[in-house]
């Protein structure tokens, strides 16, 4: 081999060799790019659902929402400011019974099934009107819903009739649908709905059964809610006329027996 072919091949074999490492430096370019792009990628995606979780757990739950709407929608048969006054009995009575209860509550309960008939007569005959004050406070207790959500049924209720209103609480408190008080059962739709069709003016109504479904007035609830929490009252039930508090006459417990409610109401009536 002459010594010009040679210095020829080796002058090709660098020139092969400068044009590889050239490719493979692209190569090598072009794969950190990946990477920083994929990793730049990764990071955002992380950082996006950090946001992402971030924002659920500051977004406000329903019933906060709810209880913050600045627009509510009242139910009829209802007054005052966001329909949070709820008289139920003739005009021509002049004393009013104001009823605090907690749906979930078992002492509310106990009384709706010992006094409540007593106190649907005493309405239905004039003696008395009664004014429904809503609480939810078991709910706060236990991060449950269900008082909240039989407050807004009862709602539903109230804008068929008072009457369906009455005897759709009635159905509430009863021994056969009242769950224990740690059982947050109210707090579903379909249960609610197979209450009310033991009432006769609830059952199979499907407006009523929409209104629940849709949480119609879950805010109406929320207020209602609010205006107890403002009346200064502790604990339900709490019965009340003229501004003083019924009790059983030995305790400054509501009255749990008839006899006891008759005597405590007989006396509010004449003072």
């Amino acid at each position: 081999m002459s010594k010009r072919n040679s210095q020829a091949n080796k002058a090709a074999a660098r020139e092969r060799l400068r044009a590889e490492r050239e490719r493979q430096a692209k190569k090598d370019k072009a794969r950190r790019q990946i990477v920083v792009g994929v990793s730049i990628v990764g990071a955002l995606a992380v950082v996006g659902a950090a946001s992402w979780g971030v924002m659920q757990l500051n977004k406000p739950s329903h019933w906060e929402a709810a209880k913050d709407a600045k627009s509510v929608t009242a139910p009829k048969n209802t007054s005052g400011e966001n329909g949070t006054t709820v008289v139920i009995g003739k005009s021509t009575a002049k004393k009013t019974l104001e009823l605090y209860e907690d749906s979930r509550c078992p002492i509310c309960a106990t009384f709706e099934q010992t006094i409540g008939e007593t106190v649907h007569k005493d309405v239905d005959a004039g003696k008395y009107k009664i004014k429904y004050v809503g609480a939810t406070f078991i709910d706060n207790a236990s991060n449950g819903e269900g008082s909240k959500n039989a407050l807004s049924a009862l709602g539903a209720a109230l804008n068929v009739s008072p009457e369906a209103f009455l005897d759709y609480k009635y159905a509430l408190y009863s021994a056969k649908y009242h769950p224990e008080e740690t059982d947050d059962k109210f707090k579903d739709d379909a249960y609610l709905i197979k209450i009310a069709d033991s009432v006769d003016a609830l059952k199979g109504n499907k407006a009523f059964q929409k209104d629940v479904e849709d949480g119609t007035y879950d805010s109406w609830a929320m207020k209602m809610s609010a205006a107890f929490d403002k009346s200064g009252v502790r604990g339900t039930p709490t019965l009340k006329m003229d501004g003083k508090t019924l009790t059983d006459g030995k305790s400054e417990n509501a009255p749990m027996t008839v006899a006891d409610f008759n005597t405590a109401i007989t006396a509010a009536l004449k003072g």
